[in-house]
Formats: structure tokens, sequence, C-alpha cells
């Protein structure tokens, strides 16, 4: 999903110094098929300068990048997207938006390191590109919840179907989002903070 559009902070972001009453902080992978708008969540959503390592797409990539739904995608993310948000004075979030070309998959082992949980965002016009990254997830056992990210042309679903689809338990959460909208993507991010708290309450989270 392209940035143009999206929320993006008209001030000056803050400072990249943690603030004096964070007491916890935590990281946080955004993964999905390639072009599902991990590099425009983060963006939205930091509230410092995001990090980003995209490059422009060129002729070498017709054949081997995917651009299914990204017809004016001119950039990829070939590493990382990073970002910072504060849930509450004393909780901070550290954003690792993944790159989503399968080419670049390798990175993610170093990106999974250490991360609490995940979010997983999805476009409903190919669940398919969602498998092999949540089945990467389960994996290395990572809890993660399912942002559907709203594109324009994209077909609406009942949750309870692709939730079929795509083979999830019901404790996993899957919430709707747009993440060009900041709100939206705060509201997934905190989706995920409280199925982990949950997890953690019963013990499940490790």
């Amino acid at each position: 999903m392209d940035c143009k559009g999206s929320d993006t902070m008209t001030g000056p972001r803050t400072e990249d110094r943690l603030p004096p009453t964070a007491e916890t902080a935590v990281k946080i992978v955004i993964v999905g098929g390639f072009g599902v708008g991990k590099t425009t969540m983060v963006g939205s959503v930091s509230e410092i300068r995001p990090l980003t390592t995209e490059e422009t797409m060129t002729q070498a990539g017709i054949g081997v990048d995917d651009d299914f739904g990204s017809p004016t995608k001119t950039a990829t993310t070939v590493a990382m997207d990073f970002g910072r948000i504060s849930i509450t004075e004393q909780l901070v979030l550290y954003l690792f938006g993944t790159p989503g070309q399968e080419r670049f998959w390798f990175l993610w082992n170093g990106l999974f390191e250490g991360a609490l949980g995940a979010v997983v965002l999805v476009d409903t016009r190919r669940l398919e590109s969602s498998f092999d990254v949540m089945g990467k997830l389960e994996e290395r056992g990572v809890p993660f919840v399912v942002g559907l990210n709203a594109f324009p042309d994209a077909p609406r679903h009942p949750v309870d179907e692709l939730r079929t689809a795509l083979d999830l338990s019901e404790d996993i959460p899957i919430v709707e989002c747009d993440v060009r909208r900041r709100a939206s993507s705060r509201d997934v991010l905190m989706t995920l903070m409280r199925f982990l708290h949950s997890l953690a309450m019963t013990g499940a989270l490790t």
C-alpha cells in the first residue's frame, strides 16, 4: 500500500531517545507478503521519524518480485523498517517491519530474535501470500495477531470465513484496519498487546 494519503505527522517527531518515564521496551515485528502495507503501517504510527530501507524497483525484479495489487509501487523494502510508539508512559514498542519478497526472507531470522509478538498484515485479494509468513512465526513460537488491511478493491468476507481460510485457531485475534491511518494502526498494536497480556496471564507466553 502506498503511503500517499496516509496519516503523517505534520509537526516534528519526538526525539529518538526514550522518554524518561519509560520502564519497558518491547520488540514487535510487522510481517506479511509483498505490498501489504508494512512500511506504511510503521510510518503512520511511529512517533519518531521512521527508518526505512526502501530501494527503487528495477527491471531486474521483473519475474522475481510480484507486484500484485501494487501496480504503482516503485520502491520496496530490502532490509527492514523501524519505528517506535509509546503505548503508555511506561510501555514503549519498537516496531520492525520485514521485507516482503521471498528472496529477502533470510533476514527474518535476525528480525524475529527477541520479538515478543507480531502483526501479520493480510491482503484479502491474495490470502495465500500469508501462509508461509504465519508458518514461520509458528515455527519460532512468536505469538501474532492478524490485521486485514483495507485495500479499496479488496473483497470483504466474514471474519469466520477468513479464519477458516487462513487456518487460524479461535484464540488468534483478527482485526480489520487501514494502515494509512495512525489510529487504526495503533488499534492493531493495542489488540496485539492485549493478546500478549492474555497469554501471559494464562502462562502461555514464555
